[in-house]
């Protein structure tokens, strides 16, 4: 029997990982599988070694480190000494994977990575340790595959995981009237994150956005999304004074009903360029890391349909100049000047063609089948 053990180390990861798994067992039912995971692999069956309760926080605590290193040490041990995969497929969370990486190719592991760390957008000394500890290289953008391969890395592009899981666009009638708006009047969503540390960074600015664009545009139907990573108390520690509707959990839906979005950088951007609908990407964090990144970073674009598209789609606010007269002024471009939001459905519209109809965990799951039981 073979064995395989994956580690994935928050939310999307574990989605990710199960459909992987999925597809593994729907070929070869005797293929054992356990992991690091979430609630996605353990509704699968799948033995989890630990979940991702001390995982997915922000920062760099001691007492972050601390639980991060004596988990690796303990995966490290399991897998060497007892579990002895034939195969480790890390997914995403590059600091934390890319380590186990190491430790696990030292004793012999095979290993491959589905969606490996950005190292085109920041950190490219990382490339050497993925192709140094990396057997093969499982990309979902088609521009990695090249970079990846001059530097003699086994690669193979899948497609991104989004194509094939992303639900249909919503009934927009039916949506308004779930939460009770007017089908009359446009709807702008603000997406301020999921993760405490970008509320803690943006909420402010996102809600005194939002508050100014209802004073100066009375008709506009303003809604705050609530990540399903953020509990309730949370979310409403940051979301103070303000009584704009809160949707929790319907993300998708929310993303493709609205007329105009105000987003905090990240996957929801390409989420949302692939319902075609316009945005703005706004972001900020403690000034100290933001002069860090400058640094370390390889492109000058930070958002997902500007990187793929290679070209500026979507306007970026960012940092100092993420204030709410900017984040204003590019949304009511966007909803009321007919040439500049065209200008940038058609660019969204090229971003879907940009990225292949491949259902990328099925690739993923062929390349590990092929690999274990074919070659």
């Amino acid at each position: 029997m073979k064995k395989i053990f994956i580690i994935t180390g928050e939310y999307s990861g574990d989605m990710h990982a199960s459909n992987v798994a999925r597809h593994l067992l729907e070929m070869n039912s005797d293929i054992q599988i356990e992991a690091i995971g979430g609630e996605s692999l353990k509704a699968m069956g799948i033995k989890l070694f630990s979940d991702h309760s001390k995982m997915s926080a922000m920062g760099l605590t001691p007492k972050i480190l601390l639980d991060h290193i004596s988990l690796g040490k303990r995966v490290v041990n399991y897998l060497t000494n007892e579990y002895k995969p034939d195969l480790v497929l890390l997914i995403d969370y590059g600091a934390f994977n890319l380590k186990m990486a190491r430790f696990l190719k030292k004793a012999g592991i095979r290993i491959n990575y589905y969606i490996p760390p950005q190292v085109w957008a920041s950190r490219k000394y990382r490339i050497k340790s993925i192709k140094k500890y990396v057997d093969k290289v499982f990309c979902i953008f088609p521009f990695e595959k090249e970079m990846y391969e001059s530097y003699g890395i086994k690669t193979t592009y899948c497609g991104h995981p989004l194509i094939s899981q992303l639900p249909q666009p919503a009934n927009k009638e039916e949506f308004f009237a779930k939460y009770g708006l007017d089908t009359n009047k446009k709807l702008v969503s603000v997406f301020s994150g999921s993760r405490k540390f970008e509320l803690n960074n943006l909420m402010k600015t996102f809600i005194k956005s939002a508050k100014d664009l209802k004073k100066k545009h009375p008709d506009l139907q303003i809604v705050f999304s609530q990540a399903p990573s953020i509990n309730d108390e949370t979310f409403q520690k940051y979301y103070k004074d303000c009584d704009f509707k809160v949707i929790k959990g319907d993300n998708q839906a929310l993303l493709s009903c609205s007329d105009s979005l105000i987003l905090a950088s990240g996957t929801v951007a390409l989420e949302a360029s692939l319902y075609n609908t316009p945005m703005i990407i706004s972001y900020k964090g403690p000034i100290l890391f933001w002069f860090i990144y400058l640094l370390v970073r390889c492109i000058n674009r930070v958002c997902l349909p500007n990187i793929i598209m290679n070209k500026d789609i979507v306007p970026e606010i960012l940092e100092l100049q993420a204030t709410p007269s900017n984040i204003v002024y590019n949304t009511e471009k966007l909803l009321y000047d007919s040439n500049v939001r065209n200008t940038q459905i058609e660019g969204l519209k090229a971003v879907r063609e940009k990225l292949s109809d491949k259902n990328s965990s099925l690739e993923v799951a062929k390349e590990i089948y092929r690999e274990l039981f074919e070659e």
